[in-house]
């Protein structure tokens, strides 16, 4: 099973669209996760319309709209990995460890709001994943998002993407 992961696309303050590199993916992915912060509506639309299974939350930016199609927590088992996606986790600091008491029943945990991409694994192996941003780097290097695969109940394949500059 292939997963696409993005977060925060803040459309269209950040960005007029998603970059044609991701929407190219979307026909590949088994099910796309989205970790918050939309905006609007058209770019929750888009995916659901373009992709076979959209698994989203609401972010710190979104309103009423989105607030009342999307959960704040999403959780799902997808061929025996226990996933969830939450917006956000709070400082960088301490976050494994506040992941890990928040979380006891999960494998994965997708989540958003830094912007950073992050990929760690806590003591008790939950494994925290971060995609970036698509469309706002902050202070990154690069816009990203990312890609994974899910077999026999575990994730594999784990992989950042980064997006070359806007023109």
């Amino acid at each position: 099973m292939r997963l696409l992961l993005m977060s925060d696309t803040h459309l269209p303050k950040r960005a007029k669209e998603l970059p044609a590199r991701l929407l190219d993916e979307l026909p590949r992915a088994d099910v796309v996760i989205h970790a918050g912060d939309w905006v609007d509506t058209a770019t929750l639309d888009l995916l659901e319309s373009r992709s076979h299974r959209v698994i989203g939350v609401y972010g710190n930016n979104d309103g009423p709209e989105l607030q009342a199609r999307l959960p704040e927590t999403a959780r799902a088992d997808l061929d025996g990995l226990r996933l969830g996606v939450v917006h956000e986790t709070g400082a960088a600091q301490g976050r494994e460890r506040r992941c890990a008491e928040r979380f006891p029943d999960l494998d994965v945990l997708v989540f958003g709001h830094s912007h950073i991409p992050w990929d760690t694994t806590t003591a008790t192996g939950l494994r925290l994943l971060n995609p970036g941003s698509p469309t706002d780097r902050r202070r990154q290097p690069h816009c990203t998002y990312m890609t994974a695969t899910v077999t026999d109940g575990g994730l594999a394949d784990v992989e950042l993407h980064r997006l070359p500059p806007r023109t």
